[in-house]
């Protein structure tokens, strides 16, 4: 693989890796290391808590808890600009597009893990930030339509109710 093409820095979800200078499409930047787990294994340390495992197949699992995985630092994205593939039971990363420097590379996890592990409304990238931020736009804009319109009947209701009062007290309504 070549040098590095990229940084670990400081992200949105907390550490990611940011591209130093313009990578090109389909460039392979990173591969996912660690200690190879059966599944006995691989269930242990995912009920211990461990968040860095990645399925290679129905057999093997590999740990990337290691700090020297930079790999590890790459971020989920529902919108992502690199994948991974998996040759000969090794874990690579490669970009799906063209990314410009300064640019976060992520990935997309799978929906298992953003379901059981991130949670589906809790997923900070920015195509979901920017659904959260519109759907509640659209709340708030429903709530004051529905306050206006509340707001009418009260004041209909309180017409009405002082044209019943008049009309008992033997008052002419206006």
């Amino acid at each position: 693989m070549p040098a590095r093409h990229f940084r670990l820095g400081r992200s949105r979800t907390g550490l990611g890796v940011f591209a130093t200078r313009p990578i090109r499409k389909r460039t392979r930047i990173a591969e996912y290391k660690g200690r190879r787990l059966n599944v006995d294994q691989a269930l242990k340390a995912e009920n211990r808590g461990n968040r860095y495992l990645y399925e290679v197949n129905s057999k093997w699992t590999i740990d990337g808890t290691g700090h020297n995985n930079i790999a590890r630092y790459f971020n989920h994205s529902c919108n992502p600009n690199a994948d991974t593939f998996i040759k000969q039971g090794r874990i690579f990363i490669r970009t799906l597009r063209n990314i410009k420097p300064g640019q976060e590379i992520v990935y997309d996890y799978g929906r298992d893990y953003l379901k059981n592990v991130i949670g589906l409304s809790n997923c900070q990238c920015s195509r979901c930030r920017k659904r959260r931020a519109k759907r509640a736009v659209e709340l708030r804009e429903k709530r004051k339509r529905k306050a206006a319109r509340l707001a009418g009947k009260k004041k209909t209701l309180r017409k009405k109710s002082r044209k019943t009062v008049r009309k008992k007290s033997g008052k002419r309504a206006r």
